[in-house]
């Protein structure tokens, strides 16, 4: 199966949309697919991609588009289309992208099928941020893009839900992400990130949020639950691992000042490889107070690596989570969060059940090979027609 994965930008800095692009197109190749992926910037595709190979994606470098928007002007779109021309199906990612709109007339002009990723950005959420200027542009070609899709792919029945509105007369498929599992297997233990870093050495418990920092993440609100915690003198400090919003990190350090809690909350930056599975290891909870968050690799990551979790009812996958057996659901509110660390902190026991629980739910239920095949499956329907299984909206 030729199958055309269309990416803008392949920086992991960005989030969890480039990792999960960079984990499908991967597994889908090692299955055995012709798999290419079109990018203006490939920063972070693996290098043997990029010299090509056998059971490796193809990489193909589009040009920058000129127009606002991500949209190309005709003479760009030459090279745009010439590693479409021939595939089986194409999928497509994000919203909001002009450079989509012209790719899916394109296909439907050739019979190409083709799905696209929403990646939680039609969820109630994200569509009250900046709404009007959304909804002009569903109105100009995004809503005609959705419902003329073979699928729109959702990784939750709860995303699904509430971006359906969107693409009345489409239909959705819900599977989700593929996530590599494999350095959770046999994880390094929790020395190397204790070495890295000196915060994770001291004597109080450790709580770990880990993601791009970005606002609607809600870093905010567990540095607030640490206040509260001193308060009620629950030994804990918060470790804080990611990168991302320049001006939003400002304005959490501010806080962390203000709160006086610099003996207690420690940012890392970015952590990446072994030492972000040690990470896990060193921590005893995970905590991702989050806005919105449609899949949300690190609730995946915490369960995998046997470390409870505690977030909210902003994350689409949180009934997964729950019945995992691995996590915590409470509010996007610093009392409700604390009243959860400290529960959690005060049970040993519970929290040794929850992350064995976790662990294996997430290993079973997650294995890469069952997602890709669900994904094959997807693929193979869409070249079908609509007649083939799908759901509209």
């Amino acid at each position: 199966m030729r199958i055309v994965h269309c990416m803008r930008y392949v920086r992991l800095e960005q989030g969890g949309v480039v990792r999960a692009v960079l984990d499908m197109c991967g597994a889908l190749a090692a299955s055995g697919h012709d798999v290419r992926m079109l990018c203006i910037d490939d920063t972070d595709v693996p290098e043997p991609w990029k010299a090509g190979g056998r059971g490796l994606p193809s990489v193909h470098r589009i040009p920058r588009p000129v127009l606002p928007a991500t949209g190309y002007l005709p003479w760009q779109l030459a090279r745009v289309f010439e590693p479409i021309k021939d595939a089986d199906v194409v999928h497509l990612h994000s919203a909001w992208q002009i450079s989509n709109i012209q790719i899916g007339r394109f296909c439907r002009a050739r019979s190409i099928p083709y799905v696209i990723s929403v990646h939680g950005m039609l969820d109630d959420w994200c569509m009250s941020q900046r709404g009007l200027k959304k909804r002009l542009f569903m109105a100009c070609g995004q809503r005609r893009l959705l419902e003329r899709a073979a699928f729109v792919h959702c990784t939750a029945q709860a995303e699904r839900d509430q971006s359906r509105k969107w693409y009345p007369g489409g239909r959705g498929r819900v599977i989700p992400l593929v996530v590599d599992l494999s350095p959770f297997r046999e994880m390094p233990g929790p020395a190397l990130a204790q070495n890295a870093f000196p915060p994770l050495r001291e004597d109080r418990a450790k709580i770990l949020f880990i993601s791009r920092l970005h606002y609607k993440k809600g870093v905010e609100h567990l540095i607030r639950s640490a206040d509260i915690l001193r308060n009620r003198g629950v030994e804990a400090s918060v470790v804080i691992a990611g990168s991302g919003d320049a001006s939003y990190e400002r304005r959490l350090r501010a806080l962390v000042d203000e709160l006086g809690l610099s003996d207690r909350v420690s940012f890392l930056g970015m952590v990446a490889g072994p030492t972000k599975i040690s990470l896990y290891q060193a921590s005893d909870l995970v905590v991702l107070p989050t806005s919105q968050e449609n899949f949300g690799f690190v609730v995946f990551e915490a369960l995998a690596s046997g470390t409870p979790l505690i977030t909210t009812p902003g994350v689409d996958t949180w009934p997964e989570v729950e019945a995992s057996g691995g996590g915590l659901i409470v509010a996007q509110d610093p009392a409700k969060i604390a009243d959860a660390i400290g529960l959690l902190l005060a049970d040993t026991g519970r929290r040794s059940l929850m992350g064995e629980s976790g662990r294996a739910w997430a290993l079973r239920e997650l294995d890469p090979a069952l997602v890709v095949q669900r994904f094959v499956e997807m693929y193979a329907d869409a070249m079908k027609g609509p007649g083939a299984s799908g759901t509209p909206g």
